[in-house]
Parts: structure tokens; C-alpha cells; sequence
């Protein structure tokens, strides 16, 4: 039996032949045979030749999601095998954990599925009618290519409802711990599938957590503390370099050189983690939900960090607002002639390395003028509380947040703040989350390491 066909109009943008998998509404000429929600359909431009096939939803804006570009009759077992198998060899060419994001919707080729692994188990997300009524075949698959101990589905996005689909979470298979250890970078954290955001863990800033080492080390100068040759043994002339301070008092803290670091919105401790592996000397990890710190809190033990951690369950732009506030009393209170007889508060701290990687700001496009002037408060904020030529480390993971218009921010917010800044570092998502040219919508992640100093 044939797939019914999917007409498209004479004068529309040649998305799909650029490479763009989602067909709209207002794309379609008409619809050629009898076709079910779900079900597969062959698209053919406005001369009849064939294009792609996809499948079928008309009660979607996006009424065709495009799975081949070969003639295809049915979306089985056999099928998904060939793609999980497809997309294990990506990322055991490029991924050098074994948790990571596993399929990752569009640029896998699978359009409305989402497979992440941590551990022995799957966390599956289907966010669209096609990919839902397929969860047999696709399970199926996905234990014989992964061979997982469990499999649990968090389908609980908005966005299935734009589908005609309900919220749906729990097991599919096996077992399925709420929580999870798995393992990034060679650092330990924990996972809660259950109650964690999205699928419990964000793995697309690994590379980009994994950057900031150099960031870490090359602070002691700042204190004074500079290396000094010194007596190995007083019985012989073998020497070695030791730390000592301005009184020539050797340093006995490991952490001597490291950089102190604020992490805003730290979630489970991410990059808290990273910076204190790679050196970090004291970090503060701030998030409002005390979940969040918790977690993170637990994480940073694991890893035996517990010494150069401090934790805030705070709001981060009433935090930022208030170190700065202390900033500023300070500088003034410095000033000649300035009335030293009011207190100041107890604020006013700065870091060498401020990292804010806050949750989405614009999720759709009209949110965009709101989100900019969060992006530029956040940013501005932070940009003041760097110590001189230290790093603001920034992101967005908001699509609708251009790249161009995402720089655009952060030098008014530096231009507001009296700074200038360098860009290091310019990064997307990791190589477990590969893009697709010609989709613009999965180059969503924008990360960004600033030099910071004053003018």
C-alpha cells in the first residue's frame, strides 16, 4: 500500500531542499489519498516529483516532520535499529563519556525524539503524535541496540499538547532509579530522572564546562604569592619551588594559584565542579531552588570538594544586584571626603570568574525584547562583580536569542558597566548534539568567554 501524498505550493520557500525537515500548514497545496494522524506520507513539489517522506499530523502547525529522503513504507523495529545504531557510532566517535545524549530529534533524523543515557538507564522523550504512537517498535529498538536496565519516559513537555498529545512520564521498561550516578569529564554527579529539569541533566555544555580550565590557575601573583627556590633537604643541594607570600612565608594551601568563581543558576553544580577541578582556589554555586543547591551540594561531596564550596539559595539577579550595591558603597566610601559615619553592608564581594548560565529567557519569538533586557541586566551585573582582567563566562540557550543580537547585549551591558571585553572563547552545543544545517532551530545554545577590564 502506497503512502498518500503531501502537495506542496508552487510559491513556497524551499526549506526542505535546503535541508529543513518540518513542513507547515500554509506549505501544503493539498493532500493526495487517505492519510490517518501519524501515519507516513510522501512529499511531492508542486511538479509531482517526490521529496521526502514524513509523517503526518494535521492537527499540527508542523503537519509533516521529514524521517527519509528515500521512499519509505513503514517506521518499525528494523527501521529505528538502523538509526539508534546510526547515531551509537556518532558518539562513540566523538563522545568520550558513555553518558551522554544519545538521540537528539532532527539532527539524528528522528524529528520528535529526544534519548538520553545515564548509566544503565534511558530517558526517552517523544514530543510528537508520530514518534508516540510508534513507543513499541521504538522500545523495542532501543533495548536491542542499548541494551539499557531500564528505560523511563519524560514526555512532559507543552509542546506534545500543540500535538493533541497529553503529559506522560514513568517507566517503559525494567528498572529505573530515581536517582542516577553518572559520570562527565571524569567527575561524579548525581541525576534525578524523575523530578530533574527536561530529561534530569543538560548534557549539551560538557565541552563547554570542560573550557574553562584554563580560566582556573595563574591568580596567586594577585595575593602576593610567588614562587620561591628553596632547600629540598637541608643535608643536601637538591631545591624546590615553593609558594611563599610577601613576608617570604611559604603557602601551604594547594589551591594557592586557583581563581575565586561565582557560578549563577549552577542547577546540580556543573560547572562548580569543573572549576574546582581544574583549580579553583573558593567557589560560590548559587541557584534559587534549594533542590537545586541540595543536589549540587551532594554533588560537590562525591567529588571531594567540600572545602572550596560555599552554597546560596538565592534569586541570581537579586544577589548580583546586591554585590554590586556593596560595590559601589565601597568605592564611595573610598572617595575623598566622603561621609564615613553610615554603614555599609556586608556586600560588595567580586570574583576572577563569574559563569551565568541562566534557563531560557525568549521561548518564543515575541519574548524576545523581554529576554534581551534580561540577558543585558544579568550580564551587566556580573560584568562589575569580575575583578579586574578576570573572565565572564556567559550563555544563552534561548534559539530565539540570535547570536548576533546575543553579542549585541552582552556590549551594551559591558558599555553600561565601563568595561571592555575580549572574547575568548565562542561556543555551541557539544558533539552529542550535533547541528543540521539548513535548521536553524537547533542552533540554540550560545556560550561565550569574556576577558574582562575596566576602561
Amino acid at each position: 500500500m502506497s503512502n498518500a501524498k503531501v502537495w506542496l505550493q508552487k510559491g513556497r520557500k524551499k526549506r526542505l531542499e535546503a535541508g529543513h525537515p518540518w513542513i507547515y500548514s500554509n506549505e501544503i497545496e493539498k493532500l493526495e489519498g487517505e492519510a490517518q494522524p501519524g501515519d507516513l506520507v510522501d512529499v511531492v513539489g508542486q511538479n509531482g516529483r517526490y521529496l521526502a517522506t514524513g509523517y503526518y499530523n494535521p492537527k499540527s502547525q508542523i503537519t509533516v516532520r521529514v524521517v527519509s529522503y528515500q521512499p519509505l513504507d513503514e517506521m518499525d523495529a528494523d527501521f529505528f535499529r538502523e538509526k539508534f545504531r546510526a547515531c551509537e557510532a556518532h558518539r562513540s566517535r566523538f563522545v568520550p563519556d558513555r553518558d551522554c545524549r544519545l538521540v537528539y530529534g532532527e539532527a539524528d533524523f528522528l524529528p520528535g525524539l529526544v534519548v538520553d543515557r545515564f548509566a544503565d538507564v534511558l530517558v526517552v522523550q517523544m514530543v510528537t503524535l508520530g514518534m508516540d504512537i510508534r513507543r513499541e517498535a521504538l522500545v523495542e529498538a532501543l533495548v536491542d541496540v542499548f541494551q539499557p536496565k531500564g528505560i523511563y519516559e519524560r514526555s512532559d513537555v507543552g509542546v506534545r499538547q500543540l500535538e493533541g498529545l497529553e503529559l506522560r512520564t514513568g517507566v517503559l521498561y525494567g528498572e529505573c532509579p530515581r536517582i542516577i550516578e553518572i559520570e562527565e569529564n571524569g567527575l561524579k554527579l548525581e541525576v534525578d530522572i524523575v523530578e530533574g529539569q527536561k530529561t534530569g541533566y543538560f548534557y549539551d555544555q560538557r565541552e563547554n564546562r570542560a573550557s574553562i580550565e584554563p580560566l582556573m590557575k595563574g591568580w596567586g601573583a594577585r595575593s602576593g604569592i610567588r614562587l620561591e627556590s628553596r632547600p629540598a633537604d637541608t643535608d643536601t643541594e637538591v631545591t624546590r619551588l615553593v609558594p611563599v607570600n610577601s613576608n617570604g612565608k611559604e603557602v601551604a594551601f594547594p589551591y594557592w594559584d586557583g581563581a575565586t568563581v561565582l557560578e549563577c543558576f549552577a542547577h546540580t553544580g556543573s560547572f562548580t565542579l569543573h572549576a574546582c577541578k581544574y583549580g579553583a582556589k573558593k567557589v560560590t554555586c548559587l541557584d534559587v531552588s534549594e533542590h537545586a543547591i541540595d543536589t549540587a551540594r551532594r554533588n560537590v561531596e562525591r567529588n571531594g570538594f567540600t572545602d572550596r564550596v560555599e552554597f546560596v539559595a538565592a534569586d541570581a539577579f537579586d544577589y548580583l544586584r546586591t554585590q554590586v550595591k556593596g560595590v559601589e558603597e565601597r568605592a564611595e566610601r573610598s572617595r575623598a571626603g566622603a561621609d564615613t559615619s553610615k554603614p555599609i553592608s556586608g556586600n560588595g564581594r567580586t570574583w576572577d570568574v563569574v559563569i551565568l548560565d541562566p534557563p531560557a529567557f525568549a521561548k518564543t519569538k515575541s519574548a524576545v525584547a523581554g529576554a534581551c533586557r534580561g540577558y543585558k541586566d544579568i550580564n551587566l551585573h556580573g560584568l562589575k562583580l569580575v575583578n579586574e582582567g578576570g573572565y565572564l563566562v556567559t550563555a544563552s540557550c534561548s534559539y530565539h536569542m540570535r547570536p548576533d543580537l546575543f553579542l549585541e547585549t552582552i556590549q551594551e551591558a559591558a558599555a553600561d558597566a565601563g568595561k571592555l571585553l575580549r572574547l575568548v572563547e565562542w561556543r555551541a552545543a557539544g558533539k552529542d548534539h550535533p547541528q543540521l544545517l539548513g535548521v536553524p532551530e537547533g542552533h540554540y545554545l550560545k556560550f561565550a568567554v569574556f576577558e574582562v577590564r575596566s576602561k
